[in-house]
């Protein structure tokens, strides 16, 4: 079996190839191969037993994906974006990566006779736009507010279509914020949101741009991991022709993690938070969904957490090594 991940030097993409490369498989199904592709060198899967590709590439310029698939990979895993604060900054870049690189891809992989891999598709929340019912349904309407919204509506569609039309066995999974990213922030809107836990945590200043009041969907980086595993050996039949799913996780607001930061690490962490107004910000994320109904996802076999303390609790096992603080 040979899995290729576009976009494998990315946070999730590296904490994924670290999960296959130890157990040697994905969702249960044995590798014989993985193919790690990316515009900046993934790192190689030391661990890995068998044959590990890296290519350095950028997968949006037209022929690259033609490489990408040119030894019909069985799982190809899609990760590759320009986030959403830079999206919307860059309105050409956003479209070039997040919807034209996905449309080549898909093109390449429908010219290909008798070639229908699984495709599994990071698409985004930011699909949905305003104005929200208390809890999002599963079948609510796609009218996203931003240009990122757009290009991750329009990637699902076409996988939706072409799914329908035999091409490939495509599902896309709605990944909710992933919190707490490790490392440093990067230009996603959304990046406060683990800043404001992440560095209080280690023990440094964060600045929180919106209201406490602020509700989110978030899950942690180990179940997006497992989101990706499932979904790429899952028995799709069930789904049907809807193939693109939002998947499980948690809805707090912005008070209740930082009251949860209280609960792990004391008020020395949470005093480290500063509040800086960022009425650009502000604007973005109120108009991102809330809460959501995930029957669908959850009848499928996904699963996250279900509170903020356990996101928080992976962040300390798996990024402090299990570090205790003083209250």
């Amino acid at each position: 079996m040979h899995l290729l991940i576009i976009g494998a030097a990315g946070m999730i993409g590296r904490k994924l190839t670290e999960k296959i490369s130890l157990s040697q498989n994905i969702g249960g199904v044995k590798l014989d191969r993985i193919t790690l592709a990316d515009i900046v060198a993934p790192q190689h899967a030391a661990d890995f037993a068998g044959e590990c590709q890296t290519l350095q590439m950028d997968f949006a310029e037209e022929g690259m994906e033609e490489r990408l698939i040119a030894d019909h990979p069985d799982i190809i895993i899609h990760l590759a974006a320009i986030v959403s604060g830079e999206a919307e900054v860059d309105f050409e870049k956003g479209y070039r990566v997040n919807f034209d690189g996905t449309r080549l891809l898909f093109d390449s992989i429908r010219r290909i006779a008798n070639y229908t891999p699984r495709v599994v598709f990071a698409s985004s929340l930011a699909v949905f736009g305003a104005p929200f019912p208390n809890k999002i349904p599963d079948d609510f309407h796609l009218t996203p507010s931003t240009s990122y919204g757009t290009q991750k509506a329009m990637s699902e569609l076409l996988l939706d279509d072409y799914t329908r039309r035999g091409f490939f066995d495509g599902i896309g999974i709605r990944l909710p914020t992933i919190c707490i990213r490790p490392g440093k922030p990067n230009k996603a809107v959304s990046g406060f949101y683990s800043g404001i836990l992440r560095e209080p945590l280690n023990g440094r200043e964060a600045i929180l741009p919106v209201s406490e009041d602020l509700r989110h969907w978030f899950s942690s980086p180990r179940s997006a991991v497992a989101f990706l595993e499932h979904a790429a050996t899952m028995d799709t039949a069930a789904l049907g022709s809807r193939r693109n799913l939002t998947m499980p996780g948690v809805s707090v607001t912005v008070r209740e993690q930082i009251e949860a930061l209280r609960r792990a690490a004391g008020e020395k962490a949470v005093a480290l938070i500063r509040q800086e107004p960022d009425p650009a910000i502000s604007a973005i994320v109120s108009s991102w969904p809330q809460d959501f109904e995930v029957t669908r996802a959850k009848a499928a076999g996904f699963t996250a957490e279900t509170s903020i303390d356990e996101i928080i609790a992976v962040y300390v096992e798996e990024e402090l090594r299990g570090r205790e603080f003083n209250s």
